[in-house]
Parts: C-alpha cells; sequence; structure tokens
C-alpha cells in the first residue's frame, strides 16, 4: 500500500518565526507526525518505519503527535506505541488525541494508556514545557469530544507568552482566534488525499463538481459522501499553513490512507525551525 495508495514520503521543512521568542529558543526544531491510522490496512510498517528513521535523522528537540493513531479499533495501538518509542528527541514526545482515538468506548483511555506506557506524554486540555516556560506546549481535547474547552486551559496563560497549540482538528483555529496562538498544528484532513493541480483539495470544491459524479462512485472518492462537511468543514485548510485571524495554523497531510489513495497528496513528516519574530 505503502507506494501504490500512498505515494512516496514528503519531507515538509518550514521555519516560523514567533513573536516573543528567546533567543535562547532560536533554531529549536520540532517534527510533526499525524493521522497515522495504524490498522493493518491504512498505513504499512515500511512507511511507518520510514518516517520514524526520517524523523531521527533530523535529531529534533521535540516530537509531537497530531492524532488518529488507530481508526474503527483501539486494539493495534499496542503494536504501533511500541514503533512510536522509537522516536527520538532531545525533550521527547507529546501528543494529543484525534476522532478515531476516543470512539469507540474505552477507547480514549486504551490508547492513552499504551502512549503513556511508551514514554509518550499525552496532553487532553494540559499544558507542558518540555522547552521551558518561555514556550509553553497547549494540547486541547479533540473538538468532537464533549470536553473541547480551550477556555479552560489558554486562560492560564498570560497574552504574552508565546504558546504551539496541538489541535487535531483544523477547524478549532475558529473558536482558537479568542486566544493567542503563535503555531497550532493540527492533521485530521489527510491533506483532502486527492489534488487537482491548479485546483486545490478535491473536498475544497467537491460541491462544484459532485453533481456531475454518479452516485455509485461516492464511495470511492474521499469525502464525497453526504457528511463531507462533519469530517471537516475549511477544507481549504486542509494541508499546509494558513494565517486565521492573529494566528498561525499548519495542517499535516498524514501518513495514513483512505482508499482509493493519495493522488498529488503525498504522506508527510513535518520538520519545523522556529526562530524569534524580527
Amino acid at each position: 500500500m505503502h507506494r501504490l495508495l500512498s505515494g512516496k514520503l514528503s519531507i515538509e521543512q518550514l521555519t516560523v518565526e514567533i513573536t516573543g521568542l528567546p533567543e535562547s529558543l532560536r533554531g529549536t526544531t520540532l517534527v510533526q507526525l499525524s493521522d497515522l491510522h495504524f490498522d493493518g490496512l491504512r498505513l504499512s510498517e515500511a512507511l511507518l518505519a520510514e518516517a520514524i528513521a526520517a524523523s531521527n535523522r533530523i535529531e529534533p528537540d521535540l516530537v509531537v503527535l497530531t492524532g488518529d493513531y488507530v481508526t474503527d479499533d483501539p486494539s493495534p495501538i499496542g503494536e504501533l506505541a511500541q514503533w512510536l518509542h522509537k522516536l527520538k528527541s532531545r525533550v521527547g514526545t507529546y501528543a494529543v488525541l484525534g476522532n478515531h482515538d476516543i470512539y469507540p468506548a474505552g477507547a480514549k483511555s486504551q490508547v492513552t494508556a499504551a502512549l503513556v506506557e511508551m514514554g509518550i506524554q499525552v496532553l487532553w486540555n494540559q499544558v507542558a514545557y518540555p522547552l521551558g516556560t518561555e514556550l509553553p506546549l497547549v494540547g486541547l481535547a479533540d473538538y468532537w469530544s464533549k470536553e473541547f474547552h480551550p477556555a479552560s486551559v489558554l486562560s492560564l496563560l498570560s497574552q504574552q507568552t508565546p504558546r504551539i497549540v496541538l489541535s487535531h482538528n483544523p477547524d478549532t483555529a475558529v473558536p482558537l482566534q479568542s486566544w493567542r496562538v503563535d503555531l497550532q498544528l493540527s492533521g485530521h484532513s489527510h491533506g483532502g488525499q486527492i489534488v487537482i493541480p491548479g485546483l486545490g483539495p478535491f473536498p475544497s470544491w467537491y460541491q462544484t463538481v459532485r453533481r456531475y459524479i454518479p452516485k455509485a462512485l461516492h464511495p470511492w472518492v474521499p469525502y464525497m459522501q453526504e457528511d463531507c462537511y462533519k469530517v471537516m468543514r475549511h477544507w481549504e485548510w486542509a494541508q499546509g499553513m494558513h494565517q486565521v485571524g492573529n494566528n498561525l495554523l499548519y495542517v499535516n497531510r498524514g501518513l495514513g490512507t483512505y482508499l482509493p489513495g493519495r493522488f498529488f497528496c503525498p504522506p508527510e513528516v513535518t520538520v519545523i525551525t522556529l526562530t524569534p519574530a524580527s
């Protein structure tokens, strides 16, 4: 599945300027992985191993994981957590959960326990300081859970304090405009999976063309079903960097792949270098 449906792994490198970032944190490097969907179908072990090796070659200061480790059954999380334990960084690996990690009942505790057992810190409406008190790391509950309450977390931080926010669903960038978010890291969208050159991710314009596609083909096209906008409303944010109000949002295309596969939308490992804003 790796080569046939996913395509070649892409290493995306970007530099992000952060206002108020202390000089001591200039050059801090983060690696982001997202949407693994490790279930024996949507992510090959070859691609997972390649992504982990790519991250380790970077020798990052911090690794962040932005959700959807499993799909419909949480039982593969134990094996995946052992794979993720191989990730190396200076201050550790931190994670938030996605919508697939909290359903069915009991999945949230099972996924969390497996990751924590392997030394991965899971943040659920929590603030952590792996890089020091001058750059908090905020991890939010999944948007679709009943516990998505960003005010309870972000109100704990001074408006003058820079921060990075992990939030699985990019749609959370809308309510998060009420707070300072120097960099929001999300996944969830798989980049749209099918990208038409010159037009962008298919879901961002599917309403226009869906009437011309026979209904029999809808199940074979990602996000073509009637509930597309339940998956995500802001498909214009399906991948890459976006300015949302005063905040920055970066959306990782993920590693896992739903049928019928990816088209001009390769799986991604994101490398982010931080620098003080000039």
